[in-house]
């Protein structure tokens, strides 16, 4: 792929392309002066200005003047992905009926279907999936489309993906799964949907945390009652903590209220023998410490209530 300087004709018919001039771009064509395929430094032919600019009618007429549709620019990306990634379905379905390559990976490994899934595109999905897309696909960190669909919230699109047999548990290379992702970003909604269809709810990042170890750390207290009804492990994870140690370190005060309903234990000491009432006071957060505090008085005025009854 040499690439020679650009001319002042590259030039025009590049920025043609770029702002959906189809005179301009039709002109500089018709002039002989320039390969419909004229490359910049990056890489970038007019097709995947066009595409990514969502202009249908420069996009039919490059593709009518024989540009490829399968070229791709040095980080790997097409005009598909361009497509794609701008939502712009009627683009994306002229591109696949010239032979643009469905799966054609970028370096990193996403597809056409990843940046679709990233920025929420259902319409642009689903006509991925109809010419054949691979959902099961993965990114270099191993990130599927489910994984990045959690990630973002997009639940129509999850939906979509797992009704076509897409893996609902499979880990990026850190260990974290979709739910695990769901659940730090505080998407509910996914986070219900994926228990739903069978994801394991303690499913451990390489750190050792657990979604509702992350939950509880951010505070996201809808997330958590999701969790809760598939009966977390509320005890000691592998990181040596607990998802109560995490509400009490940042403060959280509505998760370890729910935490302490669901029957987490207060007198949990982590690997540095801390209690998380300890971690709470460590860190300023008096009010947690004051709950806590009050909670441990009322266990132990029904204990003695009980002792007296026996």
């Amino acid at each position: 792929m040499s690439m020679k300087k650009e001319s002042p004709s590259d030039v025009q018919l590049h920025l043609a392309a770029l702002t959906g001039d189809l005179q301009r771009l039709r002109r500089v064509l018709d002039s002989g002066k320039v390969h419909v395929d004229s490359r910049d430094r990056d890489g970038t032919t007019p097709l995947v200005l066009a595409a990514a600019g969502g202009h249908l009618e420069c996009v039919r007429e490059l593709l009518e003047q024989g540009a490829d549709p399968a070229a791709r620019r040095l980080t790997g990306t097409t005009a598909l992905f361009f497509a794609a990634q701008g939502g712009f379905v009627d683009v994306a379905q002229l591109l696949m009926d010239h032979g643009a390559p469905v799966d054609a990976p970028s370096l990193d490994g996403g597809t056409p279907l990843f940046v679709a899934c990233q920025c929420g595109h259902l319409d642009v999905v689903k006509e991925l999936i109809r010419r054949g897309a691979r959902v099961n696909s993965f990114m270099k960190d191993r990130a599927t489309p489910v994984f990045i669909a959690a990630q973002n919230g997009h639940l129509k699109i999850l939906l979509l993906l797992l009704a076509q047999k897409a893996e609902p548990d499979t880990r990026r290379t850190d260990g974290a799964t979709p739910l695990w992702i769901a659940a730090q970003m505080g998407h509910d909604h996914i986070v219900r949907q994926l228990l739903r269809v069978g994801a394991k709810v303690d499913a451990v990042r390489h750190d050792g945390a657990t979604p509702i170890f992350k939950a509880a750390h951010k505070g996201h207290t809808a997330v958590i009652e999701e969790l809760l009804k598939y009966k977390p492990n509320l005890g000691l994870l592998p990181n040596g903590e607990s998802a109560l140690h995490a509400a009490a370190l940042f403060g959280q005060l509505s998760a370890v209220k729910q935490l302490m309903a669901a029957g987490a234990d207060p007198n949990l000491r982590n690997q540095e023998g801390a209690t998380a009432a300890q971690l709470a006071k460590e860190t300023n957060h008096n009010h947690v410490v004051e709950y806590l505090a009050s909670a441990e008085w009322k266990r132990g005025q029904q204990f003695t209530t009980n002792r007296h009854k026996s």
